[in-house]
């Protein structure tokens, strides 16, 4: 299996799983020039930016660990231009979420880091 379709995988994981949690879809793979959002649901009337993360081998660092500074950043740039582009959401709150989602453990629910990053 390549890498986009495990990518896409993990991203339908996370989505069938927050939708499970009550959350709802309002756009998938948003993207602009700065970035691409994995997913943007509403948690009640909060606008969450979930980044979907997948690793096969803890070996280079677990997934939640991925998601370094330098990509908070690019997330919430893009984040920005997303409430920009999509007003009808500018007003409400907001927050990012991470999704991580490791090899071999299907069976596990994936591991939901709500508020993971300041924006």
């Amino acid at each position: 299996m390549d890498r986009q379709h495990r990518g896409q995988e993990a991203e339908d994981t996370a989505k069938h799983y927050l939708e499970r949690q009550g959350l709802r879809l309002v756009q998938r793979n948003w993207s602009c020039r700065s970035g691409e959002l994995d997913l943007v649901m509403l948690d009640g009337d909060t606008v969450v930016f979930v980044e979907v993360r997948y690793r096969r081998h803890a070996a280079w660092g677990g997934a939640l660990e991925s998601v370094d500074r330098r990509k908070q950043q690019k997330l919430i740039k893009t984040a920005q231009l997303f409430l920009q582009r999509e007003t009808r959401w500018a007003r409400h709150p907001c927050r990012f979420d991470v999704i991580a989602i490791e090899a071999g453990r299907s069976s596990a629910a994936p591991n939901w880091i709500r508020n993971a990053f300041d924006g």
